[in-house]
Parts: structure tokens; C-alpha cells; sequence
């Protein structure tokens, strides 16, 4: 029996070394880290510990033994949580649907501005703990109470689910605002990454209704809009830039809008999309609507493959306007509040926050910017600690600023 337990204890040893030198490889030979990022060692080291967690997700998960979003969600929930002796955090459900709400102890004369807040993630990890010290910060440091989705995700839940959750929710808060001492005139929805998604899909959504209080703003953090465009300079450019690359982003929207893999190239390439439809997008998702900064020598221009209507028929819910901000008309867009738009300069989604950016200005919504020219996707989420970088904390402070001018 002892001789059994130490083969056993030996071969897992050798296991767990060899996928730790497998991703180490990986790692050093496939992620770019650009030259931008301040503390690039720190850097290194979160893109392993991401690389090694997923690449055991993987691999549990094709021994059927336990899925790769479980293993992302398991082990980021058990990560240290700071909590604020100044703000009161309680725990509720709306429905079947977890939030968790932060309130200001201190009393106030008047009624607070509110923030419903809808975390990144791409439908596989991220949750009401994972984000509970970036909301924790937004709601101390901008005297608000702010409300945390914590919507249904993967594996047990698929598109519309995750969408229609953040909506249900934010209807719900906006029809008992008082209950939480929220000034009707003063509600703000805010989201990082799907979740800045989110926040375009809820906007757009309550845009013409006379039954709510109006949304006062939206702010999105480096959010993803669109999946028609997979050619646009941040997808050739930062495709292989952690925490979201290009392949990584392709996993996360395949499994949540059920999209078979063996499509992917046919997405990259656009051979997803018939001719007539890119006619009619273009004119928003193309990368001519780009400043000329962010398409720099080494791009080259969008093309499209040869229409392939089976990739279509498998994909063709990514392209309506429903679930893809950017491609509602002009009239929906017109309606929204105005904005804060965050974008990162080392991030595969930098494009599609600004063509949302130039879509909601041509509609004459006022839009503030601010760009993080050392930022990558997710970094907001290291917003303290010994992992913390200063890009995280200049966008925090970018959002209270604009906060509080609400």
C-alpha cells in the first residue's frame, strides 16, 4: 500500500511538473508581453499562473472530470477580498439571480448616485467575489451605492441567459431605487469587458422606455461589441497579448453562444458573413472608422474569404443586432445616455471600443475617452495588492472622476 501511495504521489508530482514546463514553454514562446507595460516580470508571472489554471481546466475537463469554467470560477472566488469598514455589503437575490449591494455607512442628506455594475469574464470566469474589491473601490471612492450582477454564466447557462440577466436586474433596481436610497436622476451602469457589452445591450434596450427612470450614463471598460469584424487592427495586433487573446476570446464566445470550434477560422476570416450583410455593416465595423494611430504599418486591411453559408448558419446569432451593440441602427443609438469609454492599448478589443466610441458620437451622444496607453485587457481587476499595476489604478481613477461629475 505505501509502495502505491508513493508511485502515485511520484507520477502526480511529474504531472503537475510537466504541464507547469509545458505552459512555461507556451509562454515564453507564444504571449507577448509589449515593451509598454511597466513591470513585465509581475506581468510574466500572472500570465503563467492564468495559462497554468487553464490549462488544467483543460485538461479536467476532458477527463470528464470537471469543466474548465468550473476551475476558473473555483479558484478565483477563494482570492483575498478587501472589505471596507466604511461601506455596508449585503448579499441578496433578485429572483434566482445573485447581486451583492455596497452602501456608504455614513449618512447622507441626500439621495446617493447609483451603479449597477456587470462584471468581465467572458461568460467563463468572474463573479460577485472575484470583482468585490474593484467594486468595493468604485463605490467607497465615489460615495455611490452600486449594485453587482452576479448573472449566470458557463457551463450551465448559454446566451441569452447572461445578457437577460443584467437587463432583468437593472429593471428591477431601477424600480426600487428609493429602497436604496438612490436618487431616481442619477443611476449609472457600468462594465468591464462582456460586461461592458452588457452595459451597450441594457442601454440600447431602455433607450425608448417611458416606464423607468432614464439611465443618467454608461461606462464601458474596454468592452467587446461586435463579432462581424475579427480583422480590425487590435485583433492582428494584440491577438497573442494576455489576459484576452484572439484565441482565448474565440473560446469564450464559441461556448457561450454555442458555436462549434471548427468554425473559427471561418469567423476570423469572415467567410462567416455574405456579402450583402458586410454591405451593410461596414460602415460601422470597418477599420476606415479608426484614427489613423491605431492602424499602424504593420496592419493589413480587413479581406474575406469566400462566403461559406454553413459557417453562417452555425454563427449567424453573433451578427444580429441584438446581441452585437454595434450594429443596431442609428435611430437606438441615438437614444442612450452619454458615456464613458475606456480602452487599453494592448488589448484585442481596443478597436471595438472605438467604433462604438465614433458610432455614439455621430448620433450626438457625448462621450468621454480615456485611453491607457500601457494597459491590457482585464487589468482593472488588479486593482490592489502586490499584483496591482499603475494602469489599474489610472482607470479606476479615470471612472471616479468621471463619476462624479454625475
Amino acid at each position: 500500500m505505501i509502495a502505491l501511495l508513493v508511485t502515485l504521489l511520484t507520477v502526480g508530482c511529474f504531472l503537475f511538473l510537466g504541464v507547469g514546463l509545458w505552459v512555461l514553454v507556451e509562454d515564453l514562446w507564444i504571449i507577448e508581453v509589449p515593451r509598454a507595460i511597466s513591470q513585465p516580470l509581475k506581468f510574466r508571472i500572472l500570465c503563467f499562473a492564468f495559462y497554468l489554471l487553464l490549462k488544467w481546466g483543460n485538461i479536467l475537463e476532458r477527463l470528464r472530470i470537471c469543466s474548465m469554467p468550473h476551475v476558473f470560477q473555483f479558484v478565483c472566488d477563494r482570492l483575498p477580498k478587501t472589505n471596507d469598514p466604511n461601506l455596508m455589503v449585503t448579499n441578496m437575490r433578485f429572483g434566482t439571480i445573485k447581486v451583492r449591494l455596497y452602501q456608504p455607512k455614513e449618512t447622507s442628506s441626500s439621495l446617493r448616485r447609483g451603479i449597477v455594475f456587470y462584471h468581465g469574464g467572458g461568460m467563463v470566469m468572474g463573479s460577485l467575489d472575484f470583482y468585490h474589491n474593484v467594486c468595493n473601490f468604485l463605490a467607497q471612492k465615489s460615495n455611490s451605492v452600486l449594485l453587482s450582477v452576479g448573472y449566470r454564466k458557463l457551463p450551465d447557462y448559454h446566451f441569452p441567459v447572461g445578457h437577460s440577466d443584467c437587463l432583468n436586474v437593472t429593471i428591477h433596481f431601477l424600480k426600487a431605487l428609493k429602497m436604496y436610497g438612490v436618487d431616481p436622476s442619477r443611476v449609472v451602469v457600468c462594465g468591464d469587458s462582456i460586461g461592458g457589452g452588457a452595459v451597450a445591450l441594457v442601454t440600447q434596450a431602455l433607450g425608448g422606455r417611458t416606464d423607468l427612470p432614464k439611465l443618467r450614463a454608461q461606462i464601458l471598460i474596454y468592452p467587446g461589441v461586435q463579432a462581424i469584424n475579427l480583422q480590425l487592427p487590435s485583433y492582428q495586433q494584440n491577438k497573442n497579448v494576455p489576459f484576452l487573446t484572439r484565441d482565448f476570446m474565440f473560446t469564450c464566445f464559441s461556448q457561450y453562444f454555442r458555436v462549434d470550434p471548427c468554425w473559427k477560422d471561418a469567423l476570423l476570416t469572415g467567410a462567416c458573413i455574405p456579402a450583402i450583410m458586410w454591405e451593410k455593416y461596414k460602415k460601422w465595423v470597418s477599420s476606415d472608422n479608426l484614427p489613423e494611430r491605431f492602424r499602424n504599418k504593420n496592419y493589413k486591411p480587413e479581406f474575406h474569404a469566400p462566403f461559406n453559408e454553413a459557417a453562417y448558419l452555425e454563427s449567424r446569432q453573433l451578427f444580429d443586432a441584438g446581441n452585437a451593440p454595434l450594429l443596431v441602427e442609428d435611430q437606438v443609438i441615438a437614444q442612450v445616455p452619454e458615456a464613458l469609454i475606456v480602452t487599453c492599448e494592448w488589448d484585442v478589443l481596443r478597436d471595438d471600443g472605438l467604433l462604438y466610441k465614433k458610432r455614439l458620437e455621430d448620433q450626438g451622444v457625448p462621450v468621454s475617452w480615456y485611453h491607457a496607453e500601457n494597459g491590457f485587457h482585464g487589468c482593472l481587476t488588479f486593482l490592489d495588492g502586490i499584483f496591482s499595476f499603475p494602469c489599474s489604478l489610472n482607470i479606476a481613477n479615470a471612472i471616479i472622476n468621471y463619476l462624479k461629475n454625475i
